[in-house]
């Protein structure tokens, strides 16, 4: 397990919430800094991170199920404050001695809960107030080493606390929104029961990530794929702080870039970076590795195999390169399945955590491996980055391979590359780009019968995704306004040959992922 950034830490037991995400992000905008973990961590590991405090997630799961995940007990004799959430607080609960049993009445969605004790974990919180439950079963009945102290019209023990070990448990979920006063919870867990101090920040970040750097590379030469996108340009910035000259860039053009990428690229980091810039230009292999491929998995795969044989090939004549660099995020590495989490479902392969060759020349360096996007994005404003880099959207590392579904072609490139440059002129025209987190263009595998000058057309159909999210491991759609989705489709179907039909689509993530492959 690799070193953590700071030295006060709150794993977060993962049995499978769809909100425990939220939960680390929570803890880490109160200051203190959290990472997720299997629920079923060894004790040596969990003792290696000296955490000030445990927090088990909510699941999917019924605790007395038989493949049920459970925790192990000795994280009761670690004798450091744990918090349940949820389902956490019912195989918490169970681990010390209480019933945990299919609740009479389930509780999905706002409940008004009743605060008996108002001292601990509650302190501060009004006596009457809302939460969010989400729960088919409950504690049931509590021994005598169990305090309750808050109810629901239906859950009597919507929150509670043992008398001997330091465990406290809620019914609700205090990460969402919907629970308006959460975040008190949380930072009473943390900050009076935990005794943590709201210290992690992103200026203290750089110093520790950038003095770890230093140490694994000594002497070694480090080289960077870098995109011009938020992610490659926040580690270029960090690695060139850490290890200076060592540092070597590389720019691939992997023919798969949106209009006029290249040059764009080429620009923004020469005019703002003192780094050892190299581009490559690698379009006729790329397009070579992706004739006839439909699958998107074999798409990354082939896409992140030649990504590193051209790293390989440009990096031969640069004595003691020994170290590979990427952009590599925690959401990346959560949906990957690659993470310290063993409930995250592997959701797609991302081609900078997945997908590469075992033969692997180079050592990986991640600086951005546990962070969030919005927490990329803060880091390279810490690093003095311009506001143009730090807010740029994302763009994925194998490019309009996986916005074209199906198999890559010349021909569609360029149509994409049209329709996309058509949509964000519109989007930056009418004052959106910062108001949403993501817009693109993706070319359907299919064509649809239109009218234009009074003639029949069968031809392509281009999507429009738009989606606000703040840490992009959920999302909503984003509301266009009508006037302004109007003028994108007009334009796109008017100015680019080969389209006569544009769609929006208006799916949030869960459960549809942001990018259609």
């Amino acid at each position: 397990m690799p070193s953590l950034p700071h030295d006060q830490v709150i794993p977060i037991l993962d049995f499978g919430s769809q909100y425990v995400q939220l939960i680390a992000r929570r803890v880490r905008e109160a200051g203190v800094f959290s990472i997720l973990v299997r629920p079923d961590i060894t004790i040596e590991e969990l003792k290696a991170m000296n955490p000030k405090g445990l927090i088990l997630s909510g699941g999917p799961s019924s605790v007395y199920e038989k493949n049920a995940p459970k925790c192990d007990p000795r994280l009761f004799d670690l004798d450091i404050p744990i918090l349940g959430i949820c389902y956490g607080m019912q195989v918490g609960s169970q681990l010390l001695g209480a019933s945990i049993q299919s609740a009479k009445a389930r509780e999905y969605g706002r409940a008004r809960l009743n605060i008996l004790d108002s001292s601990d974990l509650l302190e501060g919180i009004p006596q009457q107030t809302t939460v969010w439950m989400s729960h088919g079963d409950q504690a049931d009945a509590l021994n005598e080493d169990f305090i309750s102290l808050a109810s629901t019209p239906t859950c009597p023990f919507a929150a509670v606390k043992h008398k001997v070990k330091p465990f406290f448990g809620v019914q609700f979920h205090p990460e969402v929104t919907h629970t308006p006063h959460g975040i008190d919870l949380l930072s009473n867990f943390l900050y009076h029961i935990c005794d943590c101090q709201n210290t992690w920040r992103m200026a203290n970040f750089v110093e520790q990530v950038a003095q770890q750097v230093h140490e694994q590379v000594g002497d070694g030469r480090v080289i960077c794929g870098l995109s011009g996108g938020v992610d490659s340009s926040v580690v270029a910035a960090l690695l060139s702080k850490a290890i200076g000259s060592q540092l070597t860039c590389i720019f691939v053009d992997n023919g798969l870039l949106r209009k006029n990428e290249r040059q764009m690229v080429e620009t923004m980091v020469r005019d703002h970076f003192d780094i050892d810039l190299r581009v490559v230009d690698a379009t006729k292999e790329f397009h070579a590795d992706l004739a006839g491929i439909e699958d998107p998995q074999e798409k990354r795969k082939r896409i992140g195999h030649r990504f590193i044989e051209v790293f390989k090939e440009a990096s031969a004549d640069i004595p003691g390169i020994r170290f590979l660099a990427q952009g590599t995020l925690y959401p990346d590495v959560i949906e990957s399945g690659h993470g310290y989490s063993g409930a995250a479902a592997n959701i797609k392969l991302h081609h900078n955590v997945g997908g590469l060759p075992e033969e692997l020349g180079f050592e990986l360096i991640e600086p951005l491996r546990e962070l969030f996007k919005d927490e990329v994005r803060k880091l390279g404003e810490v690093l003095g980055l311009t506001e143009q880099m730090v807010w740029r959207h994302p763009f994925p590392g194998p490019g309009l391979a996986v916005r074209i579904l199906g198999d890559i072609t010349q021909e569609k490139l360029e149509l994409l590359r049209d329709a996309d440059e058509i949509l964000l002129e519109e989007i930056v025209a009418n004052n959106l780009y910062r108001r949403t987190a993501q817009v693109f263009a993706v070319l359907l595998p299919i064509q649809a019968v239109g009218v234009m000058g009074d003639g029949r057309t069968y031809e392509s159909v281009v999507a429009i995704r738009a989606v606000e999210s703040q840490d992009f491991m959920t999302a909503d759609w984003a509301r266009i306004p009508y006037d302004v989705l109007a003028t994108i489709s007009n334009r796109i179907i008017n100015e680019v040959r080969g389209v006569n039909r544009v769609v929006y689509d208006i799916s949030s993530k869960p459960p549809a992922t942001i990018e259609w492959e």
